[in-house]
């Protein structure tokens, strides 16, 4: 996805999403991939000893009792899903080093999650953040609605640093509300704070994924010399000598703790995380993803 997807048309961008996702020459998106994620459901299937990263909600004490083996429960998905993708718009997002920029991935992943959710049915329904408020598009089905998001993603505006801007937290605050359960991915770089309770409080209800967006940059600094580098929030401007070792050390560093924070407080929500960096294959990472859920499931039904 090197082509930026805002010089394609969102009729040219699906097309080309279609083919980079669900199309690749290796096969390994080949065939029946129902869900992106086991569940969530309703109707018990079966159970299976515990692994070290099992949601511990859904130990099956019975079977823990029974075998003095932990044990936990598998369910069947509910044959009506509806998912609902919380697209960070941020201005932080609109940032770039390596094959795309970050909010090109953030539309790749949504897209994602709308192919491996896709079944008869099943429903979408996307929240946008932006400077004009959270654009809200409630849940329908088909190509055509599809097309609709795709549209309103590519073609939100640029945010300008320094001007008022929704937040994440904003348009998770939006969600708890939500009639039934479902599953809602949450596409974000999840820089800004503010989202950490809102997260936990719709992780509460609904099976949350975090798709957490990287560039390299943000992990670490080249040594390129004097850098100028501008906050994409405020627009405040700064000049890095990158040429210190010890300084590019420091940024490592200090980017290392900001991840896992990050990555420990997306967890401690309820929600399941998944990184994405835009100097990487995104579509096979995604690919390892579900297959590694999968397995954790035992092989049960998505």
């Amino acid at each position: 996805m090197s082509t930026s997807l805002r010089e394609l048309t969102p009729e040219q961008a699906l097309k080309h999403l279609e083919l980079l996702f669900t199309r690749r020459p290796d096969g390994q998106l080949q065939g029946d991939h129902p869900s992106l994620l086991p569940g969530p459901g309703s109707e018990v299937a079966e159970s299976r000893p515990y692994v070290i990263g099992d949601d511990v909600r859904r130990m099956d004490w019975n079977a823990t009792a029974r075998t003095t083996v932990p044990h936990v429960r598998l369910t069947l998905a509910d044959r009506e899903l509806t998912t609902w993708i919380v697209l960070d718009a941020s201005a932080s997002m609109d940032f770039g080093t390596a094959r795309m920029e970050k909010r090109d991935l953030a539309v790749g992943a949504a897209a994602a999650v709308a192919f491996l959710t896709e079944r008869a049915g099943n429903r979408l329904g996307v929240q946008l953040t932006g400077p004009h408020g959270v654009r809200r598009i409630p849940p329908r089905t088909g190509r055509g609605h599809l097309l609709t998001i795709l549209r309103a993603a590519l073609d939100r505006p640029r945010v300008e640093p320094g001007a008022p801007e929704t937040t994440l937290a904003d348009a998770l605050h939006a969600l708890r509300a939500l009639p039934a359960r479902g599953l809602v991915a949450v596409v974000s770089d999840f820089l800004e704070t503010g989202w950490e309770q809102p997260l936990r409080t719709v992780a509460r209800r609904h099976q949350v994924l975090a798709v957490e967006i990287v560039d390299p940059r943000e992990l670490e600094l080249p040594p390129v010399g004097l850098l100028t580098v501008v906050d994409p929030e405020t627009g405040r401007r700064r000049e890095i000598p990158t040429y210190a070792r010890k300084l590019r050390e420091r940024y490592a560093e200090a980017a290392l703790e900001q991840r896992a924070l990050i990555k420990q407080t997306i967890r401690r929500a309820g929600a399941a995380h998944l990184r994405l960096r835009t100097d990487r294959d995104w579509v096979r990472d995604v690919v390892r993803y579900v297959e590694d859920q999968r397995r954790r499931a035992g092989g049960g039904a998505a």
